[in-house]
């Protein structure tokens, strides 16, 4: 099997490329190869000694697309993103990378494909920022979308359009609606939801956090593990029966922010949990307002896809995977 995965250098595609080289297969089939794209120049899979290309790429650009697909992979992650706060910021860039990027892709599969039977397994990343504004306090896959942001809007046109060119196939689409990833490891980006990973990551290296929002905001998350989890799952799962309602919503935790602090202090303590600091910035909390506070998953739990059920073992899962399972030491 070859695969293909595009966002490689960032956090989740590293994440998912060294669990797939470290397993050597999924859904039982061989991995033979690997192609990392990114924008940046993705680093090589440690431990895998087959083929494996790493190139930089921007899917805007007119031909990227097809020279990507040339070999036409079996498998397709799409990962790929500007993030929800960079998005809103600015404007014309969110919609040339987040939609015409992907319509880009999509298109090279299509064109690509002309003259025989490839159809490649699509895997795409979107976001439970499809929806917002005045919505039920639990949000089940048949709610309508909503999205009060770019980011969730360019989400959600995607969505669509890998259904129609799975309907049509082209290829053979998944998208998988993921929470915020909670605790994300090193260096904060322009996610607006990142202050998130960033109440707990700076605290449990030792160094102050910011919290921009109210203890009471609550929100949607899984682990960095839980997501890799789902993406493999999606790749391997028998997709017929979802015939085209092919966007779903992962698992995860629905918690407030004075919830995840108080986890913080049962797992790490209470002078971990004192290096957060409160500076409420206006921008940010106008856009998690318009966010969901918690999803009804029982289609996705039911086709397999599953997560953390408690914020403590959120916690305790960055500590492993990032920290060595070793907690600060304050004095």
């Amino acid at each position: 099997m070859h695969i293909l995965i595009i966002g490689a250098a960032g956090m989740v595609g590293r994440k998912l490329g060294n669990r797939l080289a470290a397993d050597g297969a999924i859904g039982g089939k061989p991995i033979a190869r690997f192609t990392l794209a990114d924008v940046v120049a993705p680093q090589p899979l440690s431990g895998f000694t087959g083929p494996m290309d790493c190139v930089m790429v921007d899917l805007t650009t007119p031909g990227t697309a097809a020279a990507l697909l040339e070999a036409k992979p079996d498998l397709i992650y799409h990962l790929a993103a500007i993030v929800s706060g960079e998005a809103e910021a600015d404007f014309e860039k969110g919609y040339s990378v987040n939609l015409d990027g992907t319509r880009a892709l999509f298109e090279g599969i299509r064109l690509g494909r002309q003259g025989s039977d490839w159809t490649p397994r699509v895997v795409f990343a979107s976001s439970i920022a499809v929806f917002g504004g005045d919505m039920p306090e639990a949000i089940g896959d048949e709610y309508l979308l909503t999205p009060e942001t770019s980011y969730g809007a360019q989400k959600a046109i995607c969505e669509l359009l890998l259904s129609d060119y799975s309907r049509r196939g082209f290829f053979d689409g998944i998208a998988i609606r993921l929470p915020t990833v909670c605790v994300r490891p090193g260096k904060p980006n322009r996610a607006a939801s990142g202050f998130f990973s960033g109440i707990i990551r700076e605290p449990l290296a030792g160094l102050p956090a910011i919290l921009p929002v109210s203890d009471d905001v609550q929100h949607w998350m899984a682990s960095p593990r839980a997501t890799v989890e789902f993406l493999l799952h999606a790749a391997a799962l028998d997709l017929a029966p979802l015939k085209n309602r092919r966007a779903m919503t992962m698992p995860g935790l629905a918690i407030t922010v004075g919830g995840q602090i108080a986890a913080l202090e049962r797992v790490a303590g209470s002078k971990v949990a004192a290096l957060i600091e409160r500076e409420p910035d206006p921008v940010i909390a106008h856009i998690v307002s318009g966010w969901a506070r918690g999803f009804d998953t029982q289609r996705a739990e039911a086709l397999g896809f599953v997560a953390e059920t408690e914020f403590d073992e959120i916690i305790r899962v960055h500590i492993e995977d990032e920290l060595g399972g070793k907690l600060p030491k304050l004095g």
